[in-house]
């Protein structure tokens, strides 16, 4: 490599580190930003919905004892209004009864304060597992990932989690199994989102994994049950039939989910049509994930391709669970930077931006033209096409890249008997 051209690497190297500090700090101002206007007010005042009202409202019924209100779409209504006051648009609570013990701390203290703690520790967790992964490209990785960091930090969702727990699932499972298991069983708060690691590790054949996850499901339902009694069960089950039916009917604001279901539905498609359609995405997506071990691909390779999978398989994934992409981009970034095409870096690093920007994008558009109306107003998703665009583009590289290593590796002993 020429000294310009060494030069011209550093010099792109401390820009994005110098854009990664920007980033970081403009994600601390609007946390401060966000605790300092959710601290103001107080129950009851009318204000916006956000996404961590539910979590907060959710963590006072499992102190009050009756958790399951939460999935009872007219009984949570109430609840929410109380809240926040007058009209709202409605959360729907279907997360396993997991997630509400997960989350019942947080009503011990006031919902700035709850707010700022989640956040800020789950963002945490994911930047400090996101660098672990990337290491040189961790400035690149939050550089395409800013989107979805902002979204998912504005909206107080649970991302950061969920990308924490992938991540860890990663960067454990070849070496310290237990530890693994442990990050995938507490993946039973979505376990939509960890179907694809979930089959990486049957097909890989990490049993120690496997077993402890398990272990973890089967006993943090055990203890469910105890605390918040075994009603919480029909209760939740009948909350994800409401929603599925709800999903159907085009009842969520699909522009901002990134699956391939959304995509089709927004442009007129059928219910059953596109669930079907997303459900050859998910065998697609899983058969990426078989096909990376059985052509023996590296390991790092193998668990990018799954964390990429994991955000297409599910009809309800949406832009707050982009932080698993970043898992998946951490991984494969070192190696892709270096056997991608300049043609094909562009259009990856694109379309990862794509999917994290086109819903944060609709919603400021919508909020501008429509107000506080915006989700009625119909508006086409785009994101779950992008992301599936950007696994078949990466799979091809990588199986391009194998093939060039094996020939370098069958040529290698010729070489040394030339010389």
């Amino acid at each position: 490599m020429s000294v310009r051209t060494l030069e011209v690497v550093q010099s792109s190297a401390r820009k994005r580190t110098r854009y990664t500090r920007y980033i970081i700090v403009g994600l601390t101002i609007v946390l401060i930003l966000m605790t300092g206007w959710l601290s103001r007010w107080e129950v009851g005042q009318k204000r916006p919905l956000l996404d961590f009202d539910a979590f907060y409202i959710v963590a006072q019924r499992v102190w009050l004892g009756d958790a399951e209100q939460a999935y009872h779409l007219d009984r949570f209504t109430k609840l929410q209004m109380d809240a926040v006051g007058g009209k709202i648009d409605v959360l729907h609570w279907t997360y396993p009864p997991q997630f509400d013990l997960l989350v019942a701390p947080l009503a011990l203290i006031p919902v700035g304060a709850a707010y700022f703690l989640f956040i800020a520790a789950t963002l945490a967790f994911y930047l400090l597992t996101l660098r672990a992964i990337a290491k040189g490209c961790f400035a690149l990785v939050v550089i395409l990932l800013s989107p979805a960091l902002f979204l998912t930090l504005a909206c107080g969702q649970n991302g950061f989690l969920t990308g924490g727990l992938i991540g860890l699932a990663c960067l454990t499972i070849e070496r310290r199994q237990l530890l693994a298991g442990l990050s995938l069983g507490l993946m039973v708060i979505k376990p939509h989102l960890a179907v694809a690691i979930a089959v990486y590790a049957l097909l890989a054949r990490r049993w120690i994994a496997v077993v402890t996850a398990t272990a973890v499901i089967l006993l943090s339902a055990i203890l469910c049950t105890l605390l918040l009694g075994p009603q919480i069960w029909s209760a939740f089950l009948g909350s994800v039939q409401d929603s599925s039916a709800l999903l159907e009917r085009g009842g969520f604001a699909l522009f901002r989910s990134i699956s391939v279901y959304a995509v089709l539905r927004t442009a007129g498609l059928s219910p059953s049509l596109a669930f079907l359609s997303q459900l050859v995405v998910a065998v697609f997506a899983l058969s990426v994930v078989a096909l990376a071990i059985y052509r023996n691909l590296p390991a790092r390779w193998s668990l990018g391709l799954a964390a990429i999978a994991s955000v297409l398989i599910s009809p309800y994934a949406y832009d707050y669970d982009l932080p698993i992409l970043g898992v998946g981009m951490a991984l494969l970034l070192p190696d892709l930077t270096r056997l991608a095409s300049e043609l094909e870096r562009v259009a990856i690093y694109s379309l990862m931006l794509i999917s994290g920007f086109y819903g944060l994008l609709q919603v400021l558009r919508l909020s501008l033209q429509y107000g506080a109306g915006a989700i009625e107003h119909p508006v086409p998703a785009f994101s779950g096409f992008a992301l599936l665009v950007l696994l078949g583009l990466t799979l091809r590289v990588l199986l391009r890249g194998a093939g060039e290593l094996r020939l370098e590796v069958q040529r290698a002993p010729i070489q040394t008997i030339e010389r």
